[in-house]
């Protein structure tokens, strides 16, 4: 739970006690009250007011610090001084404050100290017990999401661990790659131009996959660029019947860092659960910038109706897990699906 959150819940938990509490006294009052409803309502907020002031000091101070290990000397203490901080803070607002901004106060002129402490005892209870009851529970809130948050850590410690042995069990070196791809691609040039193509476009996205880069980002040139190699191997693919529109739009795509396989997802989704054979209902692709920082990529295609395949691409809680780690607060992803259409459009803040 965060501070704000916490914050709000705290406002309208004492909005709620004050407010009910005020009202009762209105809805109570009656013209032979020696005391106007003006006066008995300043009063009850202001013996309100110190409550807070006494639930505060124990929630904040006391029980913190007290209930820790070795801190029983603190807690002891801190509970010697409630009364004077409850009866210090009403003395103050009803003795002082209201007599001078109101004209009256609640005890008669000169009360004793000790005598005031003592009236005031009856109601620390309940307020002291409240706070030490919300500490607890709060400390056991804070333990568990601790402990759930190392059971976690531990998780994916060993998911990268099992992720680093699988690499390192299917890792092959990337000059033999290319060099076999070039070996490949002289070979089916003579044979097939079409063929050597796609090779060469093959060569270009295992070179892309293969790219080493330290924070996980690379130029937004190089990621259209894959885009566009990805594209081409399927029109090699579908030949006549591929029919795609890859449109980019806006400012020049220059330096921008963008995180490295981000939108490849959204096009291969559609592309495996999209229809791309009719001429009349393209996939449309279109990366537009309209500023050299931001970008909007959006992916509409025509569901396929008869595509069984469920598990194929990449699930969009994926995406948008890797989105808010990647880019929190900087990007929206809007999806849209009436049953014949489906559409992703994604807006991101780029680092330059």
């Amino acid at each position: 739970m965060n501070r704000q959150r916490l914050l709000l819940y705290q406002v309208l938990g004492w909005a709620l006690v004050i407010g009910s509490d005020l009202v009762a006294i209105v809805a109570t009052h009656s013209k032979s009250d020696k005391q106007g409803l003006g006066q008995q309502l300043l009063l009850q907020f202001t013996f309100e007011l110190s409550l807070m002031s006494l639930f505060y000091y124990c929630f904040l101070f006391v029980f913190p610090r007290g209930l820790r290990r070795g801190g029983w000397p603190v807690l002891a203490l801190g509970l010697l001084g409630t009364p004077l901080i409850f009866a210090g803070s009403r003395y103050l607002l009803q003795e002082v404050v209201l007599p001078l901004l109101f004209g009256f106060r609640n005890y008669y002129p000169g009360v004793p100290l000790l005598p005031y402490i003592g009236d005031n005892l009856y109601y620390l209870p309940p307020t002291v017990g409240l706070a030490a009851a919300v500490v607890v529970v709060r400390d056991a809130f804070v333990r568990e999401k601790e402990r759930e948050n190392q059971l976690l850590l531990q998780v994916l410690e060993q998911e990268k661990t099992q992720a680093e042995l699988a690499f390192l069990r299917t890792q092959i070196n990337p000059h033999f790659l290319y060099n076999t791809l070039n070996y490949l691609y002289a070979q089916a040039y003579p044979v097939s131009e079409p063929l050597a193509e796609a090779v060469l476009r093959l060569s270009d996205l295992m070179r892309y996959l293969l790219h080493d880069s330290p924070d996980g980002q690379i130029n937004l040139g190089r990621e259209v660029e894959y885009v566009q190699n990805y594209l081409a191997i399927h029109q090699l693919r579908f030949e006549e019947n591929f029919h795609v529109e890859f449109l980019q739009t806006g400012q020049p795509v220059g330096g921008q860092r963008v995180a490295t396989l981000l939108l490849i997802p959204f096009v291969e989704n559609a592309l495996k659960h999209g229809v791309v054979n009719q001429a009349a209902h393209p996939v449309r692709i279109r990366l537009h910038l309209p500023a050299p920082n931001q970008l909007n990529f959006s992916v509409e295609n025509r569901i396929n109706q008869h595509h069984k395949d469920a598990t194929t691409g990449v699930g969009l809680p994926n995406i948008r897990r890797r989105l808010a780690l990647l880019y929190p607060g900087r990007h929206t992803l809007q999806v849209h699906d009436d049953g014949h259409t489906y559409r992703t459009e994604l807006t991101l803040l780029l680092g330059a």
